[in-house]
């Protein structure tokens, strides 16, 4: 892809990932997403053969800075595993604090696809949530604790369910709470002095 072409396309995902966060991937039109790009309607099918495939790499899109998000958030703390994964709770405590915050992207993207489980976004997300599972298993079988797959899927259902309550209830305590237990759970495995 020529140089220019792949500077449209970026174009083209930065204002779906804008659009699809803050209004939801139904509510958003082709016509919406070409317009805040810049671009025609022509212009964004030349690089996007359907929404559906623009949706699924929006979701693409962010699981990368997502995992280097939380991996930042874990090195930046101290203390032992159980204080890093608390750390990632409460980071996401503060975000949802900002008033543009419209909780995991991911999961609002699945709630709006749930009657359409082949959707390539599905896959999209899917993906991300093994992604971010997998870096976790490796945290905590890092420091020698068992059972670290199952502690990891514990500590994503955690992390997963305070995303949803917080975003249903508008209150980011509840992010903190599932931090304060996905901390006690790894403490009562951990191999690390508490």
């Amino acid at each position: 892809m020529p140089r220019n072409s792949q500077i449209t396309r970026d174009r083209i995902i930065d204002a779906s990932s804008r659009l699809f966060y803050a209004k939801g991937i139904r509510a958003v039109s082709v016509d919406t997403i070409a317009e805040k790009a810049g671009i025609t309607k022509k212009t964004l099918y030349y690089h996007f053969k359907s929404k559906d495939e623009l949706i699924a790499t929006y979701l693409v899109s962010r699981d990368q800075p997502t995992l280097m998000l939380f991996s930042k958030w874990f090195e930046a703390a101290e203390g032992s595993v159980a204080d890093k994964v608390h750390a990632i709770f409460l980071e996401v405590a503060q975000s949802a604090r900002h008033p543009k915050w419209k909780g995991c992207g991911f999961l609002r993207t699945a709630a709006e696809l749930a009657d359409m489980p082949g959707h390539p976004a599905m896959q999209a997300g899917a993906a991300h949530k093994r992604n971010v599972e997998i870096w976790l298993t490796e945290k905590i079988a890092d420091t020698g604790v068992r059972n670290a797959e199952l502690l990891a899927r514990q500590v994503v259902l955690l992390l997963d369910g305070a995303f949803a309550t917080a975003l249903i209830h508008r209150n980011p305590e509840y992010i903190e709470i599932a931090g304060d237990a996905a901390a006690t759970l790894l403490r009562c495995h951990s191999t690390d002095p508490i």
